[in-house]
């Protein structure tokens, strides 16, 4: 089943997942603008968010992930959650009973394979009233199968609802060029550099410079899969060089952002 932009927040607010009798249901919505976001929600049945074209931001408790194409967020069932959309994304909400599979228990991003994906779409053309014992449901349970095994990967940012972690966050999200350093941040926060260096890694897990850089990262994936050039989300992030920012995007990802782009084509 395929959706437009143009119903999207109204067909999502009527649609209630867990008022449907299906081990896995899948959903296929097509965004033409980037200012379209499903807010906090939650439901009985865990969602993957799988993004084909553009990506997609997943926002959890304390944490931020982003989907970029060819993989997906796994949400566990009951966990608030809100989804935003990159421009001209394409995107694919598989929804599935808690006790169908072996999923993770928490949040991750997994990778998803070609031939797992072409199951999944297959399952969005059935719509939500396939025979239960028919070739959908025998789909569905490879769907699952595969999934339960599917590769792992950190494309999620750490957050906090700590007021100086969200102060920080916030002034990133309105310019990500900010390139204010850690003692610049403790310094308008009326709290020293080690305090403040304390309080990141309490609530995040990881030192200031990793987590910036995980933010940094963030950014550079969405921007990326709406097909902004390099140079320009080099510029964005506030890199002195694209050299710099390919770098810290090979030290995190393994490739550079074309390789790294063109291996999930």
């Amino acid at each position: 089943m395929t959706i437009n932009v143009s119903r999207l927040r109204q067909s999502l607010h009527r649609f209630d997942p867990d008022g449907v009798d299906c081990t896995a249901l899948a959903l296929l919505l097509d965004v033409a603008h980037n200012d379209v976001e499903q807010p906090i929600h939650h439901h009985r049945k865990g969602q993957l968010v799988m993004a084909l074209r553009g990506g997609v931001v997943c926002e959890v408790s304390n944490a931020m992930w982003m989907v970029p194409p060819h993989h997906a967020v796994w949400i566990p069932g009951g966990m608030p959650h809100s989804n935003r959309a990159t421009n001209n994304a394409r995107i694919c909400f598989l929804f599935v009973e808690p006790e169908a599979s072996q999923m993770p228990d928490k949040c991750c991003t997994l990778a998803i394979s070609p031939m797992v994906r072409e199951l999944i779409l297959y399952l969005a053309d059935q719509g939500f009233a396939y025979p239960r014992q028919g070739a959908a449901a025998r789909v569905a349970a490879v769907v699952l199968e595969q999934l339960a095994t599917a590769p792992i990967e950190r494309l999620h940012l750490p957050v906090s609802d700590h007021p100086k972690i969200r102060f920080i966050t916030d002034a990133w999200e309105l310019d990500p060029s900010d390139r204010r350093t850690l003692v610049q941040w403790a310094d308008q926060l009326a709290v020293s550099g080690r305090s403040l260096a304390r309080l990141v890694e309490r609530e995040t897990g990881l030192s200031f410079g990793r987590w910036r850089q995980q933010w940094h990262l963030i950014v550079a994936l969405r921007q990326l899969a709406e097909g902004s050039p390099v140079q320009q989300v080099a510029s964005n992030l506030g890199y002195d060089s694209v050299t710099a920012f390919i770098t810290m995007f090979k030290k995190s990802l393994g490739q550079p952002p074309a390789q790294y782009f063109a291996s999930l084509r």
